[in-house]
C-alpha cells in the first residue's frame, strides 16, 4: 500500500510541474502544424504569445468566427507582434477532427490569420495545458510565464456579437504591451468539451 502511494505522489508531483499554472513558465512543446512544420513554443520566446483551443464544430467557437471577430483580434494583435497559434485537439476518429487538408481549406474560407493552426490529434498539446472548451485561451508572457487563461470574453453565449464583449485576451496581451500587470489573469473558460480521445 506504501509503495503504491509513493507511485502516485510521484505521478502527482510529475503533473504538477509539467501543468500549465498562472504566474510560472508555460510548458514547453514541441509539435507540427497543418503545414507539416514543427512548431515549439521557445522558438516565440521574446514574443507574447496566444493559445486558442479550436474547434469550429463547437458553435461557442464558430461564433467566434462567423463574425469574424477573432479573425479581427488576430489581425489586430499580429500588428503587435504576437503570436497565434491554433490547438485543434479533436481526435481522428470525430467528425469534427479536421485533416490537413481540410485545415488548410478553412483557414482559407473562414480567413484565419493565426501563426500556425497546430494539428493536436493527438491531445499531447490540449492534455498539456489542460484545455477544457472550445475556446479555451491562454497568454504567455515575453518571459514565457502564463499570465492568463479562461474564456475569450464575458459573454458565454454562442449567438451574441463579440465585438459587443469584454474580451479578456486583449485586455491581457494590451496590458503586458502596456508593461502593467494581468489584471484578470484567469476565467471561467465556456463553450464546448475537447473531443479528447482519451
Amino acid at each position: 500500500m506504501k509503495r503504491v502511494f509513493v507511485v502516485f505522489a510521484t505521478m502527482a508531483l510529475a503533473a504538477s510541474v509539467l501543468a500549465a499554472e498562472i504566474g510560472k513558465p508555460a510548458p514547453d512543446f514541441t509539435t507540427t502544424d497543418v503545414n507539416g512544420k514543427t512548431v515549439k513554443l521557445s522558438d516565440y520566446a521574446g514574443k507574447i504569445v496566444v493559445l486558442e483551443s479550436y474547434n469550429s464544430d463547437c458553435p461557442f467557437c464558430n461564433n467566434q468566427y462567423k463574425t469574424g471577430a477573432t479573425q479581427d483580434l488576430q489581425k489586430e494583435l499580429a500588428a503587435k507582434g504576437v503570436v497565434w497559434l491554433i490547438v485543434n485537439s479533436v481526435n481522428p476518429n470525430n467528425a469534427s477532427h479536421r485533416t490537413p487538408d481540410q485545415a488548410r481549406q478553412e483557414i482559407a474560407d473562414k480567413k484565419i490569420v493565426a501563426t500556425a493552426w497546430i494539428d493536436d490529434s493527438s491531445g499531447a498539446v490540449g492534455h498539456l495545458y489542460d484545455m477544457k472548451t472550445t475556446p479555451d485561451m491562454y497568454v504567455i508572457d515575453k518571459n514565457g510565464a502564463l499570465v492568463y487563461q479562461g474564456a475569450i470574453d464575458d459573454k458565454p453565449d454562442p449567438q451574441h456579437d463579440p465585438r459587443t464583449a469584454h474580451n479578456y485576451v486583449r485586455e491581457a496581451v494590451d496590458a503586458l504591451l502596456a508593461g502593467k500587470p494581468v489584471e484578470v489573469s484567469q476565467t471561467k473558460p465556456y463553450g464546448c468539451g475537447v473531443k479528447y480521445a482519451n
